[in-house]
Order: structure tokens, then sequence, then C-alpha cells
């Protein structure tokens, strides 16, 4: 294992740790939309969709 995937793997875990801890309920406004959902999910759904924009970028680069 590289060094670099050394780090990706530790800031998941710390990530996934911190995402089990926030399980309160938080209200989402976005433009018209308004809902509620754990604060879980929404950090979840926030690092799935750094990650896809990360990957995009990273393939758009090669």
């Amino acid at each position: 294992m590289t060094w670099k995937w050394v780090v990706i793997v530790t800031v998941l875990i710390i990530l996934i740790v911190f995402t089990a801890q926030n399980y309160q309920p938080v209200q989402i406004r976005f433009l018209a939309w308004s809902f509620k959902s754990s604060s879980a999910v929404t950090i979840f759904i926030s690092l799935v969709i750094g990650f896809l924009i990360g990957l995009l970028m990273h393939v758009r680069k090669d």
C-alpha cells in the first residue's frame, strides 16, 4: 500500500466515525426543496458527492 492509500483509508475511517456519531435530525433546504434527514445521511451523501466529483476530475485529467 502506498502512502496515498494510507491517507485515503485514514480519512475515510475518520469520516465514517464522524458520520456515525452525528445522527440527529436536521432540516435541509435547497432552493425550493425542504426536507428532514438525519445528519449522518446528509454527511454521507455529501461525502459521496465530493468523492464522485474528485473521481470525475481525476478521470478528466487523464
